[in-house]
């Protein structure tokens, strides 16, 4: 927790502070709500989002860029767990309606780059996207943070898994170690398709969750650590830091603020 309110985290931050150092670039952390193994909470994917926000903000503020972290989305497109107790799905068309409110809210208050951190692998921004910039003008981004500096989680985990696994559990392990209950962890097995053909490459489908992951997680989550969460975290919020550094400096002109 911050000893004084942060001017660029808009949960913490107030009125005078926003009149005093107004924004540049609008920065929307979103998540889901879902299973994740049998040892994560349900808010794996929102926890990681605001403190991947956050600290990207952290640093770029102290490198003189104006962010200003908005509270957190909490749900995504679960449509495939809706078999999970208590996980909300928000449709493609609500999360276009709850975007294009923040949007057009930013809009109207001389706030024209927004920039969307992603932690849930289930929500497609890139139509929503295509559509809003259309519409309203601003400059919108999105960062997926697992595919932030992937080279760098190449060399951090041995096998990171997609979904609770390795990457997963050691941010959570840094981040709320007090949310996470390792001896309750599954395999993160993922069980084959009987239709194999759809799976290979140039053919998609959802994966119906539950049939495909057993516990509900993809990776094994066994060699975890704490260290290894603190280091990626490290990583990757110092690569969405230099984004927030560029938007916030950006000049109409500059393609592609333009």
């Amino acid at each position: 927790m911050a000893s004084t309110p942060r001017p660029h985290v808009l949960f913490e931050a107030n009125y005078r502070q926003l009149l005093d150092r107004r924004p540049h670039v609008a920065v929307l952390p979103w998540g889901a709500t879902e299973a994740h193994n049998m040892h994560l909470p349900h808010g794996t994917d929102v926890i990681e989002a605001v403190a991947v926000a956050e600290r990207a903000a952290d640093l770029a503020a102290d490198r003189g860029a104006r962010p200003i972290v908005l509270p957190a989305i909490p749900y995504g497109n679960n449509a495939q767990q809706q078999d999970q107790v208590a996980t909300i799905h928000l449709s493609t068309a609500t999360a276009l309606a709850v975007l294009r409110d923040v949007v057009m809210s930013l809009k109207r208050q001389g706030i024209d780059r927004l920039l969307i951190v992603n932690g849930h692998g289930g929500n497609e921004f890139k139509p929503l996207i295509r559509d809003l910039m259309l519409e309203s003008g601003l400059l919108i981004v999105v960062v997926d943070f697992w595919r932030v500096r992937p080279e760098e989680a190449a060399r951090i985990f041995a096998e990171p898994g997609d979904h609770a696994g390795e990457l997963e559990t050691s941010l959570l392990m840094h981040l709320r170690p007090d949310l996470v209950v390792m001896p309750q962890a599954g395999p993160g097995a993922t069980l084959p398709w009987g239709l194999p053909a759809i799976s290979r490459s140039g053919a998609w489908t959802p994966r119906p969750w539950s049939h495909v992951h057993p516990d509900t997680g993809c990776g094994d989550p066994a060699v975890a650590t704490a260290a290894k969460g603190a280091e990626y975290l490290a990583v990757i919020t110092a690569g969405i830091a230099d984004v927030l550094v560029e938007l916030s400096a950006a000049v109409k002109g500059q393609v592609p603020y333009v």
